[in-house]
């Protein structure tokens, strides 16, 4: 069987990626540092997971495998030296930590003289994330490691779209997903042209994907989640009833629309409006029930220059189009308050003791005073 070694045996990893690659007969290698889950996996070799609809058809995953990277780092680099495919979803900001391990699988397989073209393909919510794991890998390598690399490895962008809530089982390893997926990756950036994954689409121009999934799906999820702690909702089910949230969500879309079609050519109006639809449609399904603490975790990240609603409000502003609704959730993110989440706290702390505009700046790193200004003035109205 062909062999696949993947970052990340979370939820994602497990009820998503994990499934597409299965499907196309890999053997799968999962990395993580998760005892519980690497041991079940080296124990049993399988998991299954449910789709989230009536009838809740499960799907048996097998030939996996696990490799925990804190304890073994040199089988991780032997499994790479010899993988078909390396792919990750373990979140942003983990991929700096794995760069190492990566560059050393790399050196390993130029040592072995492997002239097999490789890809690795980071499953991120983020924009040019294989392209920014690329740049932590190349601190690793020398000159003659990039000039291998150049000829043989990939790190082609991805776009992946699947709703996997928070969620425990007596199973460590059954993970509950929603029926719908998308994966989309940039076919120009791929090494290995040998490998067409199905169940994936291979597009030429990614970030238009890109840029459809993450302020759509991402920014979508996010303004619920938001706007639902902001009324006193706990689940993003509960929060979708009520109709304020409902209507920031819709007009947060309509937002979004007119910013994709200004920017691409790519979209039209009935098409979006239906894609959206169909989103609200997924966050309602009731066979999920997921969190507003899972969702709106991390709130200086999804505050970031290039994240879900600074860069689309930089984005309408450039081209004079409304972003009051994307503008009204970002005031909400800095009323949002989880004890269990550290940036949740290190945000609160920040606000109490520094002056508002400089934590504004610094946590979306606007430059642009206007901006700075909105958003200022939209916390305070609150």
């Amino acid at each position: 069987m062909k062999k696949a070694v993947h970052f990340g045996a979370g939820n994602i990893g497990r009820g998503f990626i994990g499934e597409i690659l299965h499907k196309n007969d890999f053997e799968v290698v999962f990395v993580d540092v998760n005892e519980t889950i690497i041991n079940a996996l080296n124990e049993r070799g399988n998991y299954e997971i449910e789709l989230a609809e009536d009838g809740a058809t499960r799907i048996l995953i097998n030939h996996v495998s696990g490799l925990n990277n804190a304890k073994q780092p040199e089988a991780v680099i032997e499994a790479i030296k010899n993988a078909n495919i390396v792919t990750t979803a373990i979140g942003p900001n983990i991929l700096p930590f794995i760069a190492e391990l990566i560059a050393k699988g790399i050196q390993a397989r130029q040592a072995a003289k492997i002239v097999a073209p490789l890809d690795f393909i980071a499953c991120e919510n983020m924009i040019g994330g294989s392209e920014f794991l690329k740049t932590k890998v190349d601190a690793f390598l020398t000159e003659e490691n990039k000039a291998y690399a150049a000829t043989y490895i990939g790190f082609p962008n991805a776009a992946v779209d699947r709703i996997v809530p928070g969620q425990n089982h007596a199973d460590p390893l059954f993970v509950v997903v929603e029926p719908f997926s998308e994966w989309v990756i940039d076919q120009s950036q791929i090494c290995n042209t040998l490998i067409h994954l199905t169940g994936v689409h291979y597009a030429t121009d990614l970030e238009p994907f890109i840029e459809r999934k993450l302020f759509s799906v991402n920014t979508g999820h996010a303004t619920v989640a938001y706007n639902g702690f902001y009324y006193g909702s706990e689940t993003i089910n509960g929060a979708l009833k009520d109709e304020r949230v409902m209507s920031a969500l819709l007009q947060t879309q309509q937002e979004t629309r007119e910013l994709l079609l200004a920017k691409w050519d790519l979209f039209n109006e009935s098409e979006l409006s239906a894609y959206h639809e169909k989103i609200r449609g997924r966050f309602v399904n009731p066979h999920l029930s997921d969190d507003i603490s899972r969702v709106a975790r991390t709130p200086i990240r999804k505050l970031g220059y290039d994240e879900r609603f600074i860069r689309p409000i930089r984005e309408l502003n450039d081209r004079n189009l409304s972003f009051a609704t994307h503008l009204a959730t970002v005031a909400k993110i800095f009323e949002y308050t989880d004890d269990s989440d550290a940036q949740a706290v290190e945000l609160q702390k920040r606000l109490a003791t520094e002056d508002l505009t400089e934590v504004i700046k610094s946590v979306t790193g606007l430059t642009d005073i206007k901006l700075v200004t909105a958003i200022k003035e939209a916390v305070e109205a609150l």
